[in-house]
């Protein structure tokens, strides 16, 4: 045991940078891993814990007020109900912020959807306008238990006396509006009204939904909304966050263990001498294995539990959502099970590789076998030939050479007679070209072991081609940013006016702002899907005269009559492709529309068909615009144009920001940023352990390239070459390989989540140029040092390594 713990002591002083950096990556990787299970965590529990507590409906029915909703409750599968309540839609304000919300009528808090209170109390029925504001619509608003609301365009005011957590579906400014709940006495004249299932087996909840809709009608049912929708709502961005962290939490482990195995490979074929010695006086096969073993499962034990202490103890200090979503993870009961379990996973996963290479130095005989004579690899070059003297390329005599006459520099020529190989035919002259023999030989011994060399840019090419992924990922949320129009968000404002506003003077008074280039009238409805399980959104948005600009991923725009695009979620939903008919149901009208293109649509979880007003208005002359959506000029300010405006619309306009959906994930430009450095140190191990390979493999040819002339410098120029050989070609593959895989993962995840696929972009050629030039250069730097050292050595030295 002490030989075994000394020879481990001082292969760990040979190798302390190794070792450092084998820690380092494994804790960033477990790192990842827990902050990735955090998150996860976070975008589920919380919603979940809501709607267990408040009994949540799993669906949620708008229907008019004629509609009997009782027999609702007699339907099978449906345990209980909440409701009717009556509802109206209304624009709030305070403080100069407005919202537009449904105040929703409850004489008694209610037993199923129970609003559970963060803030101030329930409604008093000694107090009518009395309302409870839900939680995101108060935050939205700046509100708290106290304030007043105004209701613009009338003389009525609301007070808020409490702020409550539901599990329906979130407010989202100009999208869905958010929930008020306020005594029967303060909705006087209802629009409609709403009325929630709880179901027994939420499985059931499409089936429920039918049902629903065939024993009402169609005609009285306004929208549909459901527990998924509301939970995939609230998951959001952190899903997507929770979901990057863990694949290129995964990748980095496999390429670190990958990266392990290679280490403890070449540290075997430069050790074996080491072993052998071992072996002979009475290591068994199993305490070699097991001195590897130990040491490096020793390595990753300590990143282990270093980044499973630092995300513990600090985790929830980290700015922004990261350090949110590990505080309300460290909250939830059996947050320390993954605690232990990811940290474990992480070390024997790293064991596992780490055995299967100790495996070889347990087979390792006594007595060294005497190396092959020939090279294992292929013979020289035709380039390495000519470098050692033989002839160059010939060409005929009557050929014109570039450069100044016949001869250039770098190029030497030779008549057939007196020059090797003087059996050429005559009118030949022979060219060489002379290449430094440290780039020629550097080449061959980077790429002559084929299999070696094959696995060694496998190993360096894989955490290249996670940065590569990382760096489009990083790319996409730029685009989003700088040029919005080209996923789906053409306009930056969108305008929502009172009934019965005038078309025209409306929308001259809104682009007479100077920061408006353009405004596009629209309606946004609720339509009935064929089936009758679910709603989606049908919108129509400009005219044909003046089309609204859709960003198209597939097919073309809508033109004629009865033309219109889709989003990929209502492809999906209904399973539909570009160029088929669908018909849906607005109300007790039915409307049947082309789908002739698929847009990219990054709201409703692209569960949106929209064509032009002018085809909505044949189906209901009487439809007037309700919204209109501004395109601003270049450089204009939204906050101004939206101030303006408000100001100009004398409380008759309620203007918003249009939600860009990268706004969520500017945390991930911080976790990119972190996985791009873990994916380093595991590529610079990597590395690191291929220049030591090279190093110790040129040791037995030092006195060959020594007597044949070579100086140190060009010695050590063989080395340089070939590992900034390996590491080009890594860059390369990881290029050509992550650069496709990128666009797949990212698009898959724009299908999955309903904007459909085409979101995706490559970093830009320069920076891709520059990357993998600092890749190469900082590798060829890396092997300079011990290159350099092994190629200034002392004859005996290198004699005793030879031995």
């Amino acid at each position: 045991m002490r030989a075994t713990l000394r020879w481990a002591h001082s292969d760990l002083r040979s190798h302390r940078g190794e070792a450092l950096f084998l820690v380092l990556a494994t804790a960033g990787i477990v790192a990842s891993l827990l902050l990735a299970t955090a998150l996860f965590g976070y975008a589920t529990n919380p919603w979940q814990r809501v709607f267990t507590q408040a009994r949540g409906a799993h669906v949620w029915l708008h229907t008019d007020r004629a509609a009997d909703t009782g027999r609702l409750a007699a339907l099978d599968g449906v345990q209980s109900v909440a409701g009717p309540y009556p509802t109206a839609s209304a624009t709030v304000a305070v403080r100069g912020t407005r919202a537009s919300v449904e105040l929703r009528g409850t004489a008694e808090r209610p037993d199923v959807g129970r609003p559970l209170l963060t803030a101030g109390h329930w409604l008093d029925a000694g107090d009518p306008d009395g309302v409870v504001l839900e939680t995101r619509l108060a935050r939205a608003l700046l509100a708290q238990p106290g304030d007043t609301l105004t209701l613009p365009g009338t003389p009525r005011t609301l007070t808020v006396l409490g702020i409550a957590d539901s599990p329906e579906r979130r407010y989202r400014p100009g999208e869905q509006p958010g929930l008020v709940w306020a005594p029967p006495a303060a909705v006087p004249e209802p629009g409609g009204q709403v009325i929630g299932l709880r179901l027994t087996d939420p499985g059931e909840t499409d089936y429920a939904v039918q049902r629903a809709v065939t024993v009402l009608g169609a005609g009285a049912i306004g929208q549909v909304s459901t527990w998924e929708q509301a939970r995939a709502e609230a998951q959001g961005d952190n899903r997507l966050l929770g979901q990057v962290l863990g694949l290129f939490g995964l990748g980095a482990l496999l390429a670190a263990g990958l990266a392990v195995h290679g280490a403890i490979g070449t540290r075997i074929r430069g050790h074996l001498r080491d072993i052998s010695v071992l072996k002979a006086i009475g290591f068994t096969p199993g305490q070699v294995v097991r001195v590897f073993l130990l040491q490096h499962l020793a390595y990753a034990l300590l990143g282990a539990v270093a980044a499973a202490a630092l995300t513990q103890a600090l985790g929830s200090r980290v700015p922004g959502r990261l350090g949110d979503a590990v505080g309300v993870w460290q909250g939830l009961p059996g947050h320390t099970l993954p605690l232990f379990v990811v940290p474990a996973c992480v070390v024997l996963f790293i064991g596992a590789t780490t055995g299967l290479a100790a495996w070889r130095a347990g087979r390792v005989p006594p007595v060294p076998l005497p190396r092959p004579a020939g090279a294992q690899g292929g013979g020289l070059s035709g380039a390495a030939r000519r470098v050692l003297g033989l002839p160059g390329l010939r060409v005929p005599v009557g050929a014109r050479v570039r450069g100044r006459g016949a001869r250039g520099p770098g190029v030497q020529a030779s008549d057939g007679a007196g020059a090797p190989g003087a059996d050429a035919s005559p009118g030949v002259r022979a060219l060489e070209v002379r290449v430094p023999p440290a780039l020629v030989l550097g080449w061959h011994k980077a790429f002559a072991r084929r299999p070696r060399s094959l696995a060694t840019v496998a190993r360096l090419t894989l955490p290249l081609l996670l940065i590569v992924v990382a760096m489009s990922a990083w790319t996409t949320i730029d685009r989003f940013h700088s040029r919005p129009e080209q996923i789906g968000l053409p306009t930056a404002l969108t305008v929502r006016v009172d009934a019965g506003a005038d078309e025209r003077g409306t929308r001259a008074l809104l682009e007479r702002d100077p920061g408006v280039a353009a405004a596009y009238p629209g309606v946004e409805v609720a339509a009935l899907v064929p089936g009758q399980t679910a709603t989606i959104a049908l919108r129509g948005l400009g005219t044909r005269a003046a089309p609204y600009p859709y960003a198209l991923a597939e097919g073309r725009r809508a033109h004629g009559p009865d033309e219109a695009v889709a989003g990929q979620g209502l492809l999906d939903l209904l399973e539909v492709e570009v160029g088929d008919w669908v018909r849906m149901t607005v109300g007790d009208r039915p409307q049947i529309l082309h789908i002739v293109g698929r847009s990219i649509e990054p709201e409703n979880a692209g569960r949106v068909i929209s064509t032009s007003l002018d085809t909505l208005r044949e189906n209901d002359p009487r439809l007037e615009p309700a919204l209109y959506q501004l395109r601003l000029h270049t450089g204009a300010d939204p906050d101004e144009v939206a101030g303006r405006l408000t100001e100009a619309g004398h409380g008759r306009l309620d203007v918003h920001a249009v939600a860009n959906p990268a706004d969520g994930l500017s945390p991930l430009r911080g976790v990119v940023l972190g996985l791009v450095a873990v994916l380093a140190l595991v590529g610079l191990i990597e590395l690191l352990t291929a220049i030591g390979g090279t190093v110790r493999e040129s040791e037995r040819d030092m006195l060959a390239l020594k007597a044949i002339g070579l100086s140190p410098r060009q010695i050590t120029g063989i080395t340089v070459t070939a590992t900034a050989c390996t590491a080009l070609a890594a860059v390369l593959l990881a290029a050509v390989l992550g650069l496709p895989l990128a666009h797949w993962l990212i698009d898959a995840q724009g299908s999955s989540s309903g904007i459909g696929a085409g979101i995706a972009r490559s970093p830009s050629p320069v920076l891709l140029v520059v990357v993998g030039a600092g890749a190469v250069l900082g590798a060829a730097a890396l092997a300079a040092v011990p290159s350099a050292r092994a190629a200034r050595r002392r004859l005996a030295d290198t004699l005793s390594a030879v031995a």
